[in-house]
């Protein structure tokens, strides 16, 4: 194992050279002002679009509402009509306007202008506060730029564009770029940072984990040169795919998709498929099957016409088998990409490529590092054998997300569709009508894949779980308005990271107490089958993938707690304490509220 050892090594030792704050925010769990200033309840970021469309997002402060109907737009400088789009409003009984729309949380609204296009920019708006005020209604004014796509606030604006202190709450896409038509990129070294970082993490989880294993298999015995040449092709292949998931990502958002990343992930069909390929990587791995060096270049065919294409595709293929893990760093990195112009994006994925790709590249250069493998032998034969038993649990997980997307009927035609392609693959060893038999397996196989079965329709992940709710935007408002604090929960089967926090920490007998005992409604949004609602969520929030976990106090004017992406026991009970009120002040108090 001293193969494992050296990797382990490599990436520790990457990972120690940084040292960065967590993402969790519990710097200040002190009680806000009553009532906000207008400028800080509701903060309102404005972005240009390339297509001429103007975006417009309001960060509501917990516990304040806008009105949909009080909302009005305009240019200074000219008379052009601009025609608003906007999101889906919460429905209220107002005591001030009656029956309206409002919005808690956040506003998403797009400005489509039915002219000549002006240089200012006015946004009214008008809102209330849960506890009883209502504000006049107040003007905000921003200079717009399309050619850099910025707008800068002008006259009492400007403080409206700052950024919350403590930096809790939801985000607005953006905001930091308006305070100053520039912050956004002063902030882009920190965010590359975190990128790169959550690249390096991204190869400890569990499906990426055996194709680095068999890269680094591949330098065993290889030269200098080519364990360099080797290194930089899966370093390009592992940039370019990270870069072509950002282009897809990007142009559906701009088509107005609410999707994020993983979003491949809820397509049933593609489950499937991946749950194919590393079926297929394992009967190769096993030595049922032989694909040679191009497919995971396991160093026993790096041929000269072959090998270079394998290390290539080796980094294509890692990069689609980290499709359902984010790692830490990485969230927040992803957040603020989504929310930036393409070429901002587009750097921010090339970082979290570089990241990934950095550990193995290092050790094609780290004589230390090499030191530390044994000589090539028949070992190499025994771990790629084992190596593949960690692909076919993989394949096994992916199967039961299919299932929990679509039903039993389902997951059993994909099996089966899995068992065909075993055969097909077993059969294109041999010659003549055996081939033919061999690629109607194959196409037996992906039709399996496209198929539904006749329950397909998904039921609520946690339906039987008890205490736990199903989580709406309207839901969390009534309860909000209620005075009960909630924890919300985003997750997903696909989610892996989700599943380690579910099973080492939140779903633990004693965290459930622990809950219960502070009175804490656990609200879960699953995220396993596409929903726009949720996504646009987590954009409220500045961030693009799961897990997310969120604290709302029972004090309707204080912040949501934003938990780190990695859960501890500790840190899920500090926030309870927080958001509840109640802190066990001895081993004795621990009774009363659940054994922690």
């Amino acid at each position: 194992m001293r193969l494992t050892t050296a990797i382990v090594l490599l990436l520790a030792s990457t990972l120690a050279a940084a040292q960065l704050p967590s993402t969790g925010s519990f710097d200040d769990f002190g009680p806000q002002p009553e009532f906000l200033p207008v400028e800080e309840a509701y903060r309102l970021a404005v972005q240009p679009q390339e297509d001429g469309n103007i975006r417009l997002y309001w960060q509501i402060e917990p516990g304040y509402y806008l009105y949909q109907h009080r909302f009005k737009f305009g240019f200074q400088d000219t008379d052009a009509a601009l025609e608003p789009s906007y999101p889906k409003a919460l429905e209220k009984t107002d005591e001030f306007f009656g029956e309206v729309k409002v919005y808690y949380d956040s506003a998403d609204i797009l400005l489509t202008p039915g002219g000549e296009v002006g240089r200012v920019l006015e946004v009214t708006s008008q809102g209330c506060a849960d506890a009883g005020l209502c504000y006049p209604p107040h003007t905000e004014r921003f200079q717009l730029n399309f050619a850099a796509l910025e707008a800068t606030a002008t006259d009492d604006a400007a403080m409206a564009a700052q950024p919350p202190a403590g930096g809790s709450g939801p985000a607005a896409p953006n905001q930091a770029a308006q305070s100053a038509g520039a912050s956004s990129l002063a902030t882009l070294p920190y965010m590359l940072l975190l990128a790169f970082l959550g690249g390096i993490i991204l190869n400890l989880m569990p499906c990426v984990f055996p194709i680095l294993s068999l890269k680094v298999l591949s330098f065993t015995g290889s030269s200098d040169h080519d364990r360099h040449l080797h290194g930089w092709l899966y370093a390009a292949g592992v940039v370019s795919s990270f870069l072509a998931v950002a282009a897809v990502l990007i142009s559906l958002q701009q088509a107005g998709q609410a999707i994020g990343w993983g979003f491949q992930l809820q397509s049933p069909g593609f489950v499937i498929a991946l749950a194919y390929l590393f079926v297929a990587m394992g009967l190769s791995l096993s030595g049922l099957v032989d694909f040679g060096g191009s497919l995971a270049n396991t160093g026993s065919g790096l041929a000269a016409r072959g090998g270079l294409s394998g290390s290539y595709f080796t980094g294509v293929l890692a990069v689609v088998v980290a499709s359902p893990c984010t790692a830490p760093f990485m969230g927040t990195a992803l957040g603020f990409a989504m929310t930036q112009p393409a070429y901002v994006a587009l750097t921010v994925f090339a970082a979290l490529g570089a990241g990934m790709a950095a550990p193995l590249l290092a050790l094609s250069y780290s004589s230390t590092l090499r030191r530390i493998m044994p000589a090539p032998g028949p070992w190499m034969d025994t771990l790629k054998q084992l190596l593949a038993f960690p692909l076919y649990a993989s394949a096994i997980w992916l199967f039961w997300v299919a299932g929990r997307q679509t039903g039993v009927n389902t997951m059993a035609l994909a099996l089966c569709g899995a068992l065909a392609l075993a055969l097909g693959l077993w059969l294109w060893r041999y010659q003549g009508w055996k081939r033919l038999a061999a690629v109607a397996c194959v196409a037996l196989a992906v039709s399996a894949a496209g198929w539904r079965g006749l329950d397909n329709a998904p039921g609520a992940r946690y339906a039987a779980t008890g205490g736990h709710v199903p989580w709406s935007e309207q839901e969390l408002a009534q309860l909000r308005a209620a005075g009960q604090p909630v924890f919300v929960d985003v997750t997903a089967d696909w989610c892996i990271t989700c599943l380690a926090n579910e099973q080492a920490v939140l779903f633990t007998d004693d965290m459930q107490r622990a809950f219960e005992a502070h009175g804490v409604t656990y609200m879960v949004a699953d995220w396993t089958s596409y929903d726009a609602d949720i996504a646009d969520y987590l954009a409220g929030y500045g961030r693009n993938g799961i897990p997310f976990y969120a604290m709302y106090p029972a004090d309707q004017s204080g912040d949501a707690i934003i938990l780190p992406q990695l859960l501890t026991r500790d840190t899920v009970l500090k926030a309870l304490a927080a958001v509840s009120g109640k802190k066990a002040q001895s081993t004795g108090d621990l009774a009363e509220l659940g054994e922690f």
